[in-house]
């Protein structure tokens, strides 16, 4: 009896699907597939929300040297004319060095974050910029997971899909 189910794919594209459908239940926090296949969606995703649910609270807050571009009243970059040795004349945005407070994960923290990260993809938004879903992962859904045991997921089933009649349902987070 094999461990999962193959979902009628190739290996390979088994798992892309998969990973898509647990990266999609994260960002969204619903999903709507067959049966089997939010079955299957369901393991996973429920061992990663488990896994920063676990590690949710080894972190440190401590301060990080950040680098800007000082910005005018319009909020245009400053820049300023330079010459390079041969004489040619170049543009070098002006910068100023802060202090910012932020999360420092623990080496555990840190090992689950990477864990986690080597199995979603990192969707973007319509302009192109990452959505840092590991960010809403381990700060929101895991803190909020911390005291169950399992669980964290619940399948609703729709019904027949029109067209081929397979068994559809919702996988969302609880």
């Amino acid at each position: 009896m094999p461990i999962q189910r193959k979902l009628g794919r190739a290996t390979d594209h088994r798992k892309a699907d998969l990973r898509n459908w647990v990266t999609a239940l994260i960002e969204h926090g619903r999903i709507e597939v067959t049966e089997c296949r939010a079955k299957e969606t369901q393991k996973l995703a429920e061992k990663y929300i488990a896994l920063a649910a676990k590690y949710e609270s080894d972190f440190t807050v401590g301060k990080k040297k950040v680098s800007h571009a000082k910005i005018d009243a319009k909020g245009n970059k400053i820049t300023m004319k330079k010459t390079s040795k041969n004489g040619a004349e170049y543009t070098v945005v002006q910068r100023e060095t802060t202090e910012e407070e932020v999360k420092l994960d623990g080496p555990t923290r840190l090992h689950a974050r990477r864990q986690i990260l080597s199995f979603l993809f990192n969707p973007k938004d319509t302009n192109g910029v990452s959505k840092k879903i590991i960010n809403k992962l381990f700060d929101e859904i895991g803190p909020k997971y911390k005291d169950r045991k399992g669980g964290c997921t619940r399948i609703v089933k729709v019904g027949p899909r029109r067209g081929d009649g397979a068994m559809m349902a919702i996988l969302e987070l609880v």
